[in-house]
């Protein structure tokens, strides 16, 4: 269908259009018009990506003179390719519409692990081990040594990539990243390269949060980026600890270990150097002596991961004279070790500011604060003059000095916590090193300020004025939508006694409690004997999730559910867990019902759906607080406190009611879907904590349903499964219209949005 918001005509891939995705698109142009930034939550399984893509790619269309670039970032490889399948049918539809001059280039970009074709290359197991098979096949130093011995193994794909030059360049269209392997097995180009050197090109690029926010890898992938693009965050209701995971680093024993063997190989190497190619480290001594002039002329393959540190804060200014010299480098990251390796050395858990630490590294072991700037620098240069290849067997090394760049550079935002034992541990001796970042508004900061709009969407960012706080900025669109129904398709209730009419709750006082684990037990037995097809448990962590578990089987309840459905159980492994989760599926499809044990803050309370009869219900045991004894937590929740006047309490309670919200979202993934979200806790019960879930749970949580026990949970329960049953009208001509046509749209444009919704 094609409608007009305001000067915009929008061209939308489907017949029918919910009343919260067109007032969604109306915000989204107000915050586009006033070049801001703007916060937007949208109940799941309402089609937020598409009216996101298509009221930005029809903006694009109708403002031809100003073309704006879309850069959208989701958090998995499996939403970039949902993203970019849904982008697929809108391309189509608009092409068809408007022909040629509605063509874009879109392309998802991932790492070489997602993107390589080179079958030697993709023999390698992990990540790191890929990106260092690549680099030995395509350094320019390895490249040069190959034009004189034949021996020497390049990359067929990146050397024809690189033979094409200037021509190699994709036609227009949307490229998943199975289009991009594919094209690029045809052509014989390299995927990864092809899509790197596209990304300057593209009129919409879907990659990951990292790609922006991690200083490491946006200094590369990033940095050729227009200010006027737009950047969406999907899925952003956690992006406050993505930006923090940005920032910190951790350094244990075996770190220091493997930093140690490192420096042994790098001074072998320099030694090898000096006699065979003295001249090569003359000339970097002069180019450092210079300044570190020579990131921008480094060729796409020898570029290796930028400075941790945020653009802003790294200084324009030549490296200290005490380690321009390799060997003296050497030195110094040796005193570093040493030093690192003294502080694990501790009993009892040392907590310091990156001020403090610094003036003790400088008075005990000499190195000064500017110096621990430039390590990261440094060793890149180092190991580029070097021509070392093997980039996976250097991350030890490659860690100590992002601890050292970062804890040299920032003065606030961080703490420096050195444990000596895990505390749910503590017989096993595991000392670590965490310089953690406490202010997720440092790594989000350039984004905002460089680019003219970013759009932060999820179907769960309540209480969503907590955001701007924690991310420091201001938004000019700020929105909750509700979700707009012809039937009351999800029923959520809260559980607070058992059937004997004894609370319930994982309070940790009460959680171990044979009466509560009793009656969590009892009451999944009636639910699973009248609930169809697929049931999911979140427990609050793994550990609660094996002991209620174990004395389920010992008490003979897990025997009872298994007579009416099969249980799968989420562990740790991912292996383990995808193979579980396809039997559920396959359980489910054979109509034989199945119910899925997972966990909280786990992998599928994350990404995994459960939608249709996958998930006809959902409880969450308990409230999913993070490790309220946690150093890290504890120095986080000090610093908010102390810099924006968030309160301990409000922050853990915002947090775990996110975690719940996503865990029980992950049922209702459209409106012809349906299924109940029970959340078993007595503290639900409370206004404080209740008040946090987004407002499309809260709007069908009747004051009925917020004190229940067992048997009326049961009652409601057979109702509503009931009352689902029955035929319904989908496009709501009771009064109520939830799917609108164009004719309805034009309307709307005369009467106003309130006259038609709700």
């Amino acid at each position: 269908m094609i409608f007009k918001i305001e000067d915009v005509t929008v061209y939308f891939p489907y017949e029918n259009i919910y009343p919260e995705q067109y007032e969604y698109m109306v915000e989204l142009k107000r915050a586009l018009d006033a070049k801001g930034h703007c916060l937007l939550e949208m109940p799941t399984g309402t089609g937020k990506t598409i009216a996101l893509l298509s009221l930005i790619t029809s903006y694009r269309l109708s403002r031809p003179d100003s073309p704006i670039k879309l850069v959208y970032c989701t958090r998995t490889v499996h939403e970039m390719e949902k993203t970019l399948a849904e982008l697929k049918v809108l391309h189509d539809y608009q092409v068809s519409q408007l022909g040629a001059q509605a063509k874009i280039l879109a392309i998802g970009l991932s790492s070489r692990k997602n993107l390589c074709v080179n079958p030697k290359v993709l023999a390698a197991e992990n990540r790191d081990s890929v990106d260092a098979a690549c680099r030995k096949r395509t350094a320019s130093w390895v490249r040069t040594l190959a034009a004189e011995n034949k021996n020497v193994e390049l990359c067929d794909y990146f050397e024809n990539h690189d033979k094409a030059a200037e021509n190699a360049l994709l036609p227009p269209g949307v490229y998943t990243l199975e289009d991009l392997r594919m094209f690029g097995k045809n052509r014989g180009w390299c995927p990864y390269f092809l899509a790197r050197h596209m990304v300057q090109f593209a009129n919409v690029i879907v990659y990951s949060y990292q790609y922006l926010l991690d200083p490491k890898v946006a200094g590369i992938i990033s940095k050729e980026l227009q200010k006027e693009s737009v950047v969406v965050f999907d899925e952003a209701h956690n992006i406050d600890n993505v930006c923090i995971e940005a920032l910190s680093v951790s350094v244990r024993r075996v770190t220091l270990e493997g930093a140690n063997r490192n420096l042994n190989k790098i001074r072998q190497e320099i030694d090898r150097f000096k006699a065979t190619d003295a001249g090569r480290l003359r000339a970097e001594y002069n180019r450092l002596v210079e300044g570190l002039a020579l990131r921008g002329d480094l060729s796409g393959t020898d570029q290796w991961l930028a400075n941790p540190a945020l653009p802003h804060d790294i200084l324009k200014e030549a490296v200290p004279g005490n380690i321009r010299r390799a060997e003296h480098f050497v030195h110094v990251l040796r005193r570093l070790l040493q030093y690192l390796g003294g502080r694990l050395d501790t009993e009892n858990v040392e907590k310091e500011s990156p001020v403090n630490f610094v003036s003790s590294l400088n008075s005990q072991a000499g190195i000064e604060q500017k110096t621990l700037k430039f390590c990261y620098d440094r060793l890149h240069s180092l190991m580029l003059t070097l021509e070392i290849t093997d980039t996976d067997e250097f991350l030890p090394i490659q860690t100590v000095c992002d601890f050292a760049t970062l804890v040299g550079t920032y003065a606030r935002g961080f703490s420096i916590i050195i444990e000596p034992y895990d505390e749910r541990m503590p017989h096993i001796p595991d000392p670590i090193l965490q310089l953690s970042c406490h202010d997720a508004s440092l790594a989000i900061k350039p984004v905002f300020d460089r680019f003219q709009s970013v759009v932060i969407t999820s179907g769960t960012l309540s209480p969503i004025d907590l955001y701007p706080r924690l991310l420091s900025f201001n938004p000019v669109v700020s929105r909750s939508f509700k979700m707009s129904m012809t039937r009351d398709c999800i029923c959520p209730m809260v559980l607070t006694r058992g059937s004997d009419q004894l609370p319930v709750s994982t309070k940790f006082d009460m959680r171990s409690d044979p009466g509560v684990v009793r009656n969590y037990g009892k009451f999944l037995v009636e639910m699973v004997s009248i609930v169809p097809d697929g049931v999911v448990c979140f427990f609050v962590s793994y550990s609660y999730m094996d002991g209620i578990i174990a004395t389920w089987s010992e008490t003979g309840i897990l025997k009872e559910i298994m007579q009416q459905k099969l249980v799968f159980i989420e562990t740790q492994d991912v292996v383990e867990t995808t193979l579980a989760l396809d039997n559920y599926r396959r359980a489910c499809d054979r109509g034989r019902g199945a119910v899925f044990f997972s966990v909280a803050r786990g992998k599928v309370a994350e990404g995994i759906d459960f939608d249709r009869h996958y998930g006809r219900l959902v409880v969450m045991f308990g409230v999913p607080f993070q490790y309220t004894l946690s150093k890290i937590l504890l120095a986080r929740l000090e610093y908010l406190r102390d810099t924006f006047q968030i309160k301990e309490g409000d922050f853990l309670t915002f947090d775990a009611l996110r975690q719940a919200a996503q865990c029980v979202g992950r049922v209702i993934r459209s409106k012809a879907d349906y299924g109940m979200m029970i959340f078993a806790d007595k503290r639900y019960s409370r206004h404080d904590k209740r008040s946090k879930l987004p407002g499309w749970i809260l709007s069908h949580l009747r004051d009925a349903h917020l004190n229940l026990s067992t048997d009326m949970a049961i009652h409601i329960a057979r109702e509503f499964l009931r009352k689902m049953a029955q035929p319904y009208d989908k496009a709501g001509t009771m009064g109520k219209k939830t799917l609108l046509t164009q004719e309805d749209l034009e309307k709307m444009a005369e009467t106003g949005v309130q006259d038609m919704v709700y």
